[in-house]
């Protein structure tokens, strides 16, 4: 018995639309939660106590602490963090220095700015922190001192583009080992 070719395409043609639909379908919760798993969470609070006079937060010579570097920080310290506190927990993080990997060699015109990256340059940050439970009663607190004098050998290849990357890993590494979950 011969099938009717009509029948087939048309069969064909609706598993590719289901297959299309499927996919979109889940392409959109997936986004969603990558979405939701890249939000910050409200449970870290990062603060800048005087920014105007942090060693260097700048992004060209002789400029003031640049906004947007400081976000960037503190989104990647509220994403890191929110993945190490129980239910509940709350993170208090004031940075009180920030030094950045590198710095600006002096230039004639604004337009050579460049943040040259050599190991005597080291990230440095300078911060202080509350931990507290859901009732409000502190965990844990202190200032911190972080720096990694081997900033140019013990990071990873993955993420170098990224213009913060050596002071990203100074909080990730902090994170980590303050908050072993």
């Amino acid at each position: 018995m011969a099938q009717n070719p009509e029948k087939r395409v048309s069969f064909s043609t609706m598993k590719a639309k289901l297959t299309l639909s499927l996919i979109a379908a889940l392409s959109l919760v997936v986004g969603t939660v990558m979405r939701a798993a890249d939000k910050p969470s409200d449970s870290v609070t990062v603060s800048f106590h005087e920014a105007e006079k942090f060693t260097d937060a700048r992004s060209h010579f002789g400029g003031g602490p640049d906004q947007g570097y400081l976000d960037t920080l503190a989104s990647h310290l509220k994403k890191t963090a929110a993945k190490r506190l129980a239910p509940g927990q709350r993170l208090e993080v004031t940075f009180t220095d920030i030094d950045l990997a590198g710095d600006f060699l002096p230039s004639a015109t604004r337009s050579q700015d460049i943040r040259v990256i050599k190991d005597i340059y080291i990230p440095r940050q300078r911060l202080t922190f509350k931990l507290l439970s859901p009732t409000g009663e502190v965990l844990a607190q202190g200032e911190r001192r972080l720096s990694d004098l081997n900033f140019m050998n013990n990071a990873g290849i993955v993420g170098r583009n990224d213009p913060l990357f050596h002071d990203k890993a100074l909080i990730t590494d902090w994170v980590a080992k303050e908050f072993k979950s």
